[in-house]
Order: structure tokens, then sequence, then C-alpha cells
């Protein structure tokens, strides 16, 4: 692994058709996620979608290089192996991880003759996932919402923390009315799809949101991120889900933006940008959107 450029590139190609049609990604229970902080680089798979391992992109040597550096300046400390971030990776049937995020510092790790590396193991949605919500879901409308943006605070009012010992699971903070506006959806039939830019796990996410006694419907983490190393995967999932329904209502910080999907026509409804009157000014949104349906119901 530590030769030449073309012998590593050899390497990758060897791997990825070595997985296919045999490595596909299992979900991982809350209790083995949590003990797993580190793994062997052999235990660790590149993944076919990104762009680290297609031919025309392939590895940055450069990047690599400079984790191997950063490798070298952690052993000169006495420390075992390199403990900056972790690599980010889905557990795969039938043995290891595949690579979400870090493939850069893993063959870093390869190339220095390292056993371990740190990784955070984690449950994304994928395209089975997603066919499967929709077939259940009976809904017609959605509201979509940014976690890191809209849901999440550091500050301002704040829902009260979760009770020990969930608090020491989940450290997150939720804005101060969200439970309210997610039962609130629910109750007029829309589906509740959340977003984020972070490799959060998709039932940490759902199970967050039990806690405060809400249901969301999806949740898709990464994807941002996932759509630029996958090129239209993301794109892909975002149409599946949009064409599933007939009207999405779009809730910022400062608007709700109502897109019908049908008449392609959308509506605006700011918000004052004033955090206390944030979830009730939604609702007095969502009153109005639903006001001409309930007026039609005979």
């Amino acid at each position: 692994m530590a030769g030449s450029k073309s012998l590593f590139d050899e390497y990758i190609q060897q791997e990825v058709q070595n997985a296919k049609g045999v490595y596909f990604p299992v979900k991982t229970g809350i209790l083995r996620r949590l003990l797993t902080r580190e793994a062997y680089c052999e235990d660790l798979h590149p993944n076919p979608e990104d762009e680290f391992c297609m031919p025309k992109v392939g590895p940055n040597y450069r990047i690599i290089s400079e984790y191997q550096q950063q490798f070298a300046d952690a052993l000169k400390m006495s420390q075992h192996y390199y403990e900056g971030e972790p690599i980010v990776v889905e557990r795969t049937h039938p043995e290891g991880y595949r690579i979400i995020n870090g493939h850069h510092r893993w063959a870093a790790a390869l190339r220095m003759g390292q056993r371990k590396i740190p990784v955070k193991v984690v449950n994304l949605t994928h395209e089975e996932d997603v066919r499967k919500i929709l077939a259940n879901s009976t809904h017609t409308k959605r509201a979509a919402l940014d976690l890191d943006e809209v849901l999440f605070r550091a500050e301002g009012p704040l829902e009260s923390a979760l009770p020990f010992p969930w608090s020491r699971l989940y450290k997150e903070r939720l804005r101060r009315g969200v439970p309210a506006l997610f039962h609130f959806l629910a109750k007029n039939g829309y589906d509740i799809w959340l977003y984020s830019s972070n490799y959060y796990s998709t039932d940490y996410i759902q199970n967050y949101f039990r806690k405060y006694h809400v249901k969301v419907t999806g949740v898709m983490t990464a994807i941002g991120k996932r759509a630029n190393a996958a090129g239209d995967t993301g794109k892909n999932l975002e149409k599946l889900i949009t064409n599933k329904y007939s009207s999405t209502v779009h809730i910022d910080n400062d608007m709700v933006l109502l897109i019908d999907r049908e008449t392609k026509e959308f509506r605006e409804f700011p918000l004052s940008g004033e955090d206390a009157a944030w979830s009730q000014e939604i609702m007095d949104a969502i009153g109005q959107i639903e006001a001409p349906e309930k007026e039609q119901t005979p």
C-alpha cells in the first residue's frame, strides 16, 4: 500500500470490484454504535459511489500526504495512532464497514502501516428506506425543515433538556415550540421530513424526537455532502420524495414557503423573526394554507 500511485489506485479498484454484488449496508444498533470507536483499517471498504473510487477523479495524493504527516506527528507525540476526526462509516454485510466520509484519512493510515483508525458508525437513509417510507405514507403534503439551521439551537428560547440519562446521549438542544409545531403538522396531515448537512444516524434523530413525544417521517442526513461525493445521489432521493407529495411547505427561520407541485405555484408567508413567536406564526401560516381546503370540504 505504500508503493506508487498506480499501485494504490489498482488496490482501490480491486476493493471496489470485490464488493460488487456482495457487500451492502446494514443497520447498526445504538449500543454497538456507541461502543465502536475504532476499527482495523483492513476492515474498512472504499465506497464505490464516492469520487475517491472513480478512475476519472480518484484519490488526491496531496491530501493523503498531509494526513500522513499528521499521523507521523502523532507518533512523535507518543500517541499510538492518529486520534483526530473519526472516519464516518456504515456497517456492511458480510463484514466490515463502508466508508462514508474520510477516504483520504483511511488511505493515509494504510500507507503509513497503521492497524487501526478512529471511526464513527452511522445509519444513513438509503433509496430503499425512502421508497418504504413513501409506500407506507397516505399523506399528500410534506413539511421540510433543516435540523442544523432551524431546529437545533445553541441559545435563545429552548425546550427543556431531556432528563438523565437521555441528556448524556442526546446533547443537542431543541428550539422552543418545535414539538408543538410537529404535533400540529401531523394533526393536519403533513409528513415531516428533516434535513441535515451533518452525519447523524437517522434512527438517532428519530429517537431524539420521540423523547419529545413527536414523530418524524423521514430524516435525510449529509445529503449535500453525499450528493457532492456521489454525483446525483442526493438529487435523485429528493426527487423521489418530492414526487410523492402534491404540496410541500419549507419552514425556515423567517419564512414559510408553500410549493404546489402540480400547478408549480408558490406562496410565501413571512415570519417576524422573533423566536418566541416562531412556532405560533408557522401554525397561523399553515392555517391560512389549510383554510381554502376546509372551505371546499362538504
